[in-house]
């Protein structure tokens, strides 16, 4: 297991920055300690959030064909692995000579890749702590021969389209001849579908978000206090996303080392965006990073789509 090792003076820059712009923000990646990844995979399970089971009937439904589209024998580079359960579905049709998991909460990863490895100990194993927002280093150990890089569940949606072009061109960098990535899309649907998946009847997400307050106040030593925000989620359908923010319902005042911010009745910090594509878009969107050949598969109601896309010759 390689820790990741952040720049802590970097992250904390990064942190106030963000709470004192004008319109407050803190980064996704600050959800996922190990409460947060566990609360996430919570969120999964719940009726609301169909792009998990609707990205897994996919799988089950077209197993052969991306096996067969994909190959077998390769290095499966899991992005963003959170469980690893998506990923060793796809052990049987992939038969990877190698898994790589990569995830941002180090703890967690290591805690479920070990429980993986006792599953499947024919396949050698390692894990990464990696952050997808910096340049992506795969260290010697990799194993050589055709890779596969595997970023499932929609979480190619967190970047805005830019920075997805972005990642994916850092992938291309990385991947050679004969490489490839298998990415899962959530695809435009009905709004009110679209909320509901991200602002639940049991108040999951909305712990998920606030969470990452005390992320932040461990980070900073800041002073949030959960009960002083509450979680909203909206659509905005000229960007084609989903916004999740943390409102102030009362005037408040946030006090951290060498600073601090006062926050009105009302106002938000932004937490998260989730974009939504169409079928056309996010296959140009990978022809313009550089790969070529771009096919998905989706599921009966069009509602989420699974891209492979190759290296060009």
């Amino acid at each position: 297991m390689q820790q990741y090792r952040h720049d802590d003076e970097a992250e904390r820059a990064d942190l106030i920055d963000g709470l004192l712009a004008p319109h407050a923000s803190v980064q996704p990646k600050h959800f996922y300690d190990v409460l947060g990844s566990r609360l996430f995979e919570a969120i999964t399970a719940l009726p609301e959030y169909y792009p998990t089971r609707t990205e897994a009937e996919i799988f089950a439904a077209h197993a052969t064909a991306i096996g067969a589209r994909c190959g077998s024998g390769g290095v499966l580079i899991d992005l963003g692995a959170g469980n690893c359960q998506k990923a060793a579905r796809l052990f049987g049709v992939l038969r990877p000579a190698q898994y790589v998991a990569l995830d941002i909460s180090v703890e967690f990863l290591r805690d479920t890749l070990a429980g993986l490895q006792q599953q499947h100990p024919q396949i050698p194993m390692m894990g990464l702590g990696a952050d997808l927002c910096a340049p992506l280093a795969l260290p010697a150990p990799i194993r050589q021969g055709r890779r596969l890089f595997f970023y499932p569940g929609s979480s190619i949606g967190n970047f805005a389209p830019d920075a997805a072009l972005a990642l994916l061109q850092r992938l291309r960098a990385a991947a050679r001849q004969g490489d490839g990535v298998l990415i899962g899309v959530d695809l435009l649907k009905d709004e009110a579908q679209l909320v509901s998946a991200y602002d639940d009847a049991l108040g999951v997400t909305a712990a998920f978000n606030r969470n990452v307050l005390r992320n932040v106040n461990r980070a900073i030593d800041a002073n949030f206090a959960l009960a002083d925000w509450r979680h909203v989620a909206s659509f905005d359908r000229q960007g084609s996303r989903i916004q999740m923010h943390l409102q102030a319902v009362r005037d408040v005042e946030v006090h951290w080392t060498g600073g601090g911010r006062a926050f009105h009745a009302g106002e938000r910090i932004h937490t998260e965006d989730s974009h939504k594509y169409r079928v056309e878009g996010f296959a140009a969107l990978l022809e313009e990073a550089g790969f070529a050949d771009p096919v998905c598969w989706t599921d009966a109601r069009q509602w989420f789509a699974v891209f492979h896309a190759r290296v060009p010759a």
